[in-house]
């Protein structure tokens, strides 16, 4: 028995690898399909299945692809619809690979088909469950993403979830090993584990949300508690995985094009493509095409991509650093951006070369933060997340969190002058790439964000811990 958990720290996700006596399935793939591919030949196995445990909604899912490579049967959970082919497995169906056997608990309330996968060994003994985004390391599945046109609320869905885990989950054995779709990062959760596996009896004695004497009610209201509204790429990664998409390999064909500084200018200003620029934060704020925005490939690309630009169709042309062009497009496939053009053969020097004009961010350094703060009457705004900024924050800032930047930009007044941080960096240069290319230009970034600024003589409020309440 082989199982490898492959796990990508942008998306925080797991996907798994099964295998045994020449058989093996994959469990929650990715977009890109090579990696798997290679290694069932490298271990001479076959990919017999493709077991999804619900329809993602925070990456592209790579089963319809590896099944038209492989041959191999996609496997959804009871009352997944589609429109390619997959077997809908019916709630405690069975699958074998080589001497082991996949055992299907249907475990609504992420989403109604959001499905558990017991794995049994060759002696029928329960080993571990890959569990989706039902049951994850410290926390469980937000129960708000399938509501809606269905008339379903986050309460109904919560209520499922609650029934789910203690009937088909929690009544398993201790010694169970618990393999999760996602970890800390995700927004697929409220407070997930850095851990990316445990065993079940842990999570019996740690989670919240697996408390032997927690009601219905308690779960309800604690697991509805606190939640923010999903990207906004979300229901259109949903739709994807449920309806299909191109090829990977004809994505990768369209955009890991090289393209001259001119024919790159074209396409920017003659058919409407987002320029994109994925190299460092400081990098950009030295220099950058004017309008480009930036979101750096070594952040955490794919999920800021989903939330800054609206439109999964919008075509893109982007810099890279050499030799990196190719992860680039497939980074931006795996949330759906498929309508990637070419990038800028030769990077930002070709683009000076040919004479052409750039652009850069205004940036005070952490000593000149410093003294400004002390000296007072300077608008701030802090771009972390609502649950950074309560925890502790530069007194008098305002939060402005990134993740809802295109919804509130216009509470900002363009004719003020505002000092934009973040944590470290990277999502200040984000929020004001965004914010200059639709004309605001009195924006100054804060170099190393708060975790530079908090350690100089400058006023804070009081540190709240986030999990202490208080």
């Amino acid at each position: 028995m082989k199982i490898e958990q492959i796990y990508t720290g942008c998306l925080a996700q797991g996907a798994y690898y099964i295998e045994s006596n020449g058989e093996a399935a994959i469990i929650d793939p990715l977009r890109e399909t090579e990696p798997y591919i290679e290694k069932a030949e490298a271990n001479k196995a076959k990919i017999k299945y493709i077991f999804e445990t619900h329809f993602h909604a925070d990456f592209v899912s790579g089963h319809v692809d590896l099944a038209q490579k492989t041959g191999a049967t996609i496997v959804y959970g009871p009352g997944a619809k589609t429109g390619y082919d997959k077997h809908e497995a019916t709630d405690g169906e069975t699958f074998k690979i080589g001497d082991l056997t996949i055992k299907v608990l249907h475990t609504p309330g992420h989403t109604q088909e959001s499905t558990t996968y017991l794995l049994l060994d060759e002696n029928e003994k329960e080993h571990a469950i890959f569990s989706g985004d039902t049951l994850f390391i410290g926390d469980v599945g937000r129960p708000d993403l399938a509501q809606g046109a269905t008339g379903i609320t986050k309460e109904d869905m919560a209520s499922m979830l609650f029934d789910s885990l203690r009937e088909k989950i929690m009544t398993l054995p201790d010694h169970v090993l618990v393999y999760p779709a996602h970890g800390a990062g995700s927004a697929c959760g409220k407070n997930m584990s850095s851990q990316t596996w445990d065993t079940l009896g842990n999570q019996k004695a740690t989670n919240y949300a697996l408390r032997a004497d927690m009601t219905k009610d308690e779960f309800i209201a604690e697991v509805t508690d606190g939640i923010l509204p999903p990207p906004q790429y979300f229901a259109a990664n949903v739709k994807l995985n449920k309806q299909g998409y191109d090829s990977i390999d004809t994505v990768l064909e369209r955009g890991n094009v090289a393209l001259d500084a001119d024919t790159f200018e074209a396409i920017a200003n003659h058919e409407g493509a987002l320029v994109l620029d994925t190299r460092s934060e400081d990098q950009f704020v030295k220099a950058h095409i004017p309008n480009s925005i930036f979101i750096g490939v070594d952040g955490n690309f794919a999920p800021w991509v989903g939330a800054m630009i609206p439109d999964l169709e919008q075509p893109i042309v982007f810099i890279a650093e050499e030799g990196r062009e190719e992860e680039v497009v497939t980074r931006l496939s795996r949330v759906g951006y498929d309508n990637t053009l070419g990038f800028l053969k030769g990077g930002l020097k070709a683009w000076i070369d040919a004479d052409k004009e750039t652009d850069s961010l205004k940036q005070v350094s952490v000593e000149e933060a410093e003294a400004l703060l002390n000296k007072g009457n300077i608008k701030v705004l802090d771009v972390r997340k609502q649950g950074e900024f309560e925890a502790e924050h530069i007194e008098g800032a305002q939060n402005m969190p990134l993740d809802y930047i295109n919804e509130n930009f216009r509470e900002i007044n363009p004719d003020h002058e505002y000092y934009v941080h973040c944590a470290g960096g990277y999502r200040s240069v984000i929020f004001q790439s965004i914010l200059k290319a639709r004309g605001y230009h009195r924006l100054i970034d804060m170099a190393g964000g708060f975790k530079a600024l908090v350690e100089k003589n400058i006023k804070t409020t009081e540190y709240v811990c986030p999990n202490s309440g208080k």
